[in-house]
């Protein structure tokens, strides 16, 4: 059976559809040998040899797993400047990939899966899967701010908002809750330094209603089937 190149590439852990356009518009990708940059190839899996970077690609089981991601990690698959990611964290054997990305300083829940289907599941804008984090702003959020932030402001030319904001702590207006559906980059903290605050911690507490729970900063686990399923059931 024929299937699109790109997808074949999600199905073997090399990154999620959309990412695996990138390798092949970048000439990284060969099929049978011959460098193919056509966004609408189609191969068979069964007869056709893919190569990316050089290395041959295999369908593989698919893996899931669930980090609590510690300070000062990239959330990346490899660093140019050789700085630790977080695929560093996890001993599989399998080639996986974050789903999504926290930034270096970010703490807290990050999926990651040779799953490119799954991946793009969660990460697509279109599935409004909800993202929840801790902030820690460096002065008190004001009433009127956090009505503007779950009504609407313009980032980026675009309305956007949180779904929701709390204060978990009595008399602590620094710290707070903050639920949202967007995965642009620093999403969180630009739409804080919209209204003049700045973001000094953040730790994503869930993603697609997923938390680290008691796991320690820099643990991990397999994610269970029956958190798999009911994510592709809830957001499918």
């Amino acid at each position: 059976m024929l299937i699109r190149l790109n997808r074949f590439l999600a199905e073997c852990g090399v990154a999620s559809r959309r990412n695996s356009e990138e390798y092949i518009s970048e000439g990284r990708v060969t099929v049978n040998k011959k460098i193919v940059m056509d966004l609408a190839t189609k191969i068979d899996p069964d007869v056709d040899k893919v190569h990316v970077d050089g290395e041959l690609l295999r369908q593989e089981d698919k893996v899931y797993y669930l980090l609590n991601k510690p300070t000062g990690i990239i959330t990346s698959t490899k660093d140019e400047k050789n700085r630790p990611t977080v695929v560093n964290l996890i001993k599989s054997r399998h080639k996986i990939f974050p789903i999504g990305r926290l930034d270096f300083n970010t703490t807290g829940t990050l999926l990651l899966t040779n799953d490119g289907d799954f991946s793009n599941l969660i990460t697509h804008p279109k599935n409004k899967v909800p993202r929840e984090y801790l902030v820690t702003l460096d002065k008190d959020l004001e009433k009127e701010d956090k009505e503007k932030l779950v009504q609407f402001v313009y980032l980026d030319k675009k309305k956007s908002k949180f779904i929701a904001i709390s204060y978990p702590t009595r008399n602590n207006f620094k710290t707070v809750v903050v639920t949202c559906e967007e995965g642009r980059n620093h999403f969180v903290k630009r739409m804080f330094s919209l209204l003049g605050y700045t973001v000094k911690k953040l730790h994503r507490l869930s993603f697609a209603g997923i938390s680290v729970g008691n796991l320690e900063a820099g643990h991990y686990r397999e994610m269970s089937k029956s958190e798999i399923d009911k994510i592709k059931q809830n957001f499918s």
